[in-house]
């Protein structure tokens, strides 16, 4: 037993209990609340026991699951995984601690099915981000997909089925092709050492060496899988839908984390065992990065919706992180990986945020509202912060992940990245836009104004006077600013904002010995 293996059982157990706390949501939301705090204090041993000088996986452990085909149940992290775990550990206490303020749960669904299903998606996300073998990978791959699925089709908007279906489909059908070629580096390992396996490290070893041909077949595969997941344009559709139907909670993962597989795929996947292929790809990767950026900017700017605001802001993010990864610079692939961590906070704080706004005006329809920095200015400054996080302010955490990968890659391929720092203008745009419309100007739209009210106005009529009445909007004396359970829930985001803005040399350090064990895969290949 070792501390990673702990913290992908302690929620999978965690799920089984609050199957059966169906009829008590008070105890549900307590029990999830506990087993989520303790999970993220199980990240505390698991940072302290990584050695970044140390080897490549870490906390390993590994047993035979089906030995005839060399199938294990193997886990172990690097830097880019247990940065990935650490802030999985951090928003599912955020999520549930935030239920009942961002999400309310329909008709007859109870508290304790929903986080019973946050759990085991925290369990199988921390599973995949873990796995060392490629077929165990796969199986979770899959399996997250199904929780996911249950939350944005049984607890989110009205066209959530349709959201559900299609964000499992797209998923699914990657992933099905993900196993072919998974079974292909089977093959190869197969024909090399006389027996097949999907030990992670020794499929690198093998297939790295294969001819570029097959590489490139095998890499497409994988990366058909991982550029849905990602999701870069044109994968990227049921992205908008899932977001925009998904409850707060559950936004909050599915941007905030589950994306993130399909950048880490690259990363462990892609690069490590097709490096020929990688190389030989990297241009239309990169084509494909910077149309994400310029488009996933440009329809950001024309969203009526907060919630599919932020899907496209998410897609011109993810172009940013593939355009650092694909450059093979060192520099930009240490700012990917922390663009991956950053995005996750920046992101999740966003939803979170415009989730209590949408709680208190009862829309996330962006006309909806105006002026609300006069009724809830504490709640204007967190909409603030996230948003200047989420364009890279200078002294926020996205900052040094953006400026990172646009000084590597600019070394490497200065053209995509010329073109990529056109999206940091938009990002400016869009997200003070959004600011203006809901915080700034005259108190207006129905969510946030009752009845017009009579107001009377004296005027001479004929030489007499008579009292001419008009009608303004009044406000809705009901909206309230941050409550102290809202301020707690936020806290911990606004640390890590401001204080990875500030100093983010831990968070480097973890990631640069992984970056360069992974650039240096790709180097030495064919």
């Amino acid at each position: 037993m070792t501390w990673l293996l702990a913290l992908i059982l302690l929620p999978l157990a965690g799920s089984l209990v609050l199957a059966f706390l169906k009829g008590n949501d008070r105890a549900a939301v307590a029990t999830a609340l506990a087993v989520s705090i303790v999970e993220f204090l199980l990240i505390i041993p698991v940072w302290a026991s990584y050695s970044p000088s140390g080897a490549r996986i870490q906390q390993a452990t590994s047993m035979d699951w089906i030995p005839n085909f060399g199938i294990h149940i193997s886990f172990g992290t690097d830097g880019i995984s247990l940065i990935m775990i650490a802030v999985i550990a951090l928003l599912v206490p955020i999520v549930v601690g935030g239920l009942g303020l961002t999400d309310k749960l329909p008709a007859g669904r109870s508290a304790g099915g929903f986080l019973s299903l946050i759990l085991l998606q925290e369990a199988l996300t921390i599973g995949v981000f873990a796995a060392t073998d490629v077929f165990l990978f796969y199986v979770l791959f899959e399996i997250m997909l199904i929780p996911m699925y249950f939350l944005i089709g049984g607890y989110g908007g009205a066209n959530r089925q349709y959201a559900a279906v299609k964000f499992f489909l797209y998923s699914f059908l990657g992933g099905l092709i993900m196993l072919a070629s998974a079974i292909g580096a089977y093959s190869l390992a197969s024909d090399k050492l006389g027996k097949g396996t999907f030990d992670w490290a020794t499929l690198v070893t093998v297939v790295r060496d294969a001819p570029t041909g097959t590489q490139v077949w095998l890499f497409l595969g994988f990366f058909l899988a991982f550029a849905i997941k990602a999701p870069l344009v044109p994968f990227h559709t049921w992205l908008p839908d899932a977001a925009g139907q998904a409850p707060i909670g559950v936004a909050v993962l599915l941007v905030g984390v589950l994306d993130k597989v399909g950048t880490f795929g690259f990363l462990r996947y892609c690069l490590p065992m097709f490096p020929a292929a990688s190389k030989t790809l990297a241009p239309l990767v990169l084509i494909l990065s910077v149309i994400g950026v310029l488009y996933g900017s440009v329809l950001a700017a024309g969203q009526r919706d907060m919630k599919r605001f932020i899907a496209y802001v998410s897609i011109a993010h993810f172009g940013f992180i593939a355009l650092g990864i694909f450059t093979f610079n060192e520099q930009a692939m240490v700012g990917s990986v922390s663009y991956m961590l950053n995005h996750s906070l920046s992101t999740g704080m966003l939803i979170v945020v415009i989730g209590l706004i949408v709680m208190r005006g009862g829309s996330s329809r962006i006309s909806d509202y105006g002026g609300m920095a006069k009724l809830t200015p504490l709640l204007a400054g967190m909409l603030l912060l996230a948003g200047l996080s989420a364009l890279s302010l200078p002294g926020t955490n996205s900052f040094v992940s953006e400026l990172l990968v646009l000084l590597g890659s600019f070394v490497n391929q200065p053209v995509y990245t010329i073109l990529a720092t056109v999206g940091m203008v938009l990002a400016a745009a869009y997200v003070l836009w959004l600011y203006q419309r809901i915080m700034q100007g005259p108190v207006r739209g129905s969510a946030l104004t009752g009845p017009a009210a009579p107001v009377e106005d004296g005027g001479a009529v004929g030489g007499g006077v008579a009292t001419a009445v008009a009608t303004e909007p009044a406000v809705k004396t009901a909206i309230k600013d941050l409550s102290k359970r809202e301020i707690a829930i936020l806290a911990p985001l606004v640390v890590l904002v401001i204080g990875l803005g500030f100093y983010p040399k831990p968070m480097l350090d973890t990631i640069t010995p992984s970056v360069q064990a992974t650039l240096s895969a790709v180097q030495g290949g064919k």
